[in-house]
C-alpha cells in the first residue's frame, strides 16, 4: 500500500486524518447550521463520525478528502477528491468537494485547498475530468467552481434527495484535464 499523500500550500496543509482527534472538530462543522445550510440537514455525532471515518479511510488510500490543517488552528475542514458514486449517473468520474469551518470561510482556504486537489488529480493521479455540484442557492460554492476554471454543464436532480426537496436541483460543473493545463500553460 502506498503512503497517504500530504499536500502543502502557501497557508494550509492537506494531510491524512488523525483519528479520533479530528472527529471533534469535524463534528463542530457538521452540526453547525451555517456550515450545513446547503445540505439537507446537519449531522448528529454518529453521522459525523461515520462520515469522518469514511473520509479518513478513503484518504489513506489517496481517494478521499484530506483534513485541512491551518497552522495555529489545526483542523479547519475537509477538501479533496472522491470517486463519484454510480447512482449519480455520470459514469466513471471524480468529484472535488470542500467543507470549511464557518469561522474560516471567506479567507480563500477552500480555493487554496481545491487548487492543490486539482493539481494532484490532474497531475499524479492522471485524471481526465473532475466534477463538482451544488444547489443553485449555494452561490459561494458555484462561484468558487467557476474561479477554479470549471464550467457549468447542466442542472440535474440530486439522486439522493426526494422529489420536491428544495435542494434537489443542482448545478453540475466540469473541468477536464486539457482545459486545466491550457489555463496554466496556454493553448
Amino acid at each position: 500500500m502506498t503512503e497517504p499523500i500530504t499536500l502543502h500550500g502557501p497557508r494550509i496543509t492537506l494531510r491524512p486524518w488523525r483519528l479520533p482527534e479530528d472527529l471533534e472538530a469535524l463534528f463542530a462543522i457538521n452540526r453547525d447550521p451555517q456550515a450545513m445550510r446547503f445540505f439537507p440537514k446537519v449531522m448528529d455525532r454518529a453521522e459525523s463520525d461515520a462520515w469522518g471515518r469514511r473520509m479518513a479511510d478513503a484518504c489513506a488510500r489517496n481517494k478521499g478528502f484530506w483534513a485541512v490543517d491551518l497552522p495555529g488552528e489545526g483542523f479547519v475542514g475537509a477538501v479533496g477528491l472522491l470517486p463519484v458514486a454510480p447512482d449519480f449517473g455520470f459514469g466513471e468520474a471524480t468529484e472535488i468537494g470542500w467543507r470549511i469551518a464557518p469561522r474560516m470561510q471567506r479567507r480563500g482556504l477552500a480555493e487554496e485547498a481545491a487548487r492543490l486537489s486539482l493539481a494532484y488529480g490532474f497531475g499524479p493521479l492522471g485524471l481526465d475530468r473532475i466534477l463538482a455540484w451544488t444547489p443553485p442557492v449555494n452561490e459561494p460554492s458555484w462561484r468558487l467552481m467557476e474561479k477554479l476554471g470549471m464550467r457549468r454543464d447542466r442542472i440535474f436532480d440530486h439522486p439522493r434527495l426526494p422529489a420536491g426537496h428544495e435542494l434537489r436541483a443542482h448545478y453540475l460543473y466540469v473541468l477536464d484535464r486539457t482545459a486545466w493545463i491550457a489555463a496554466r500553460f496556454g493553448d
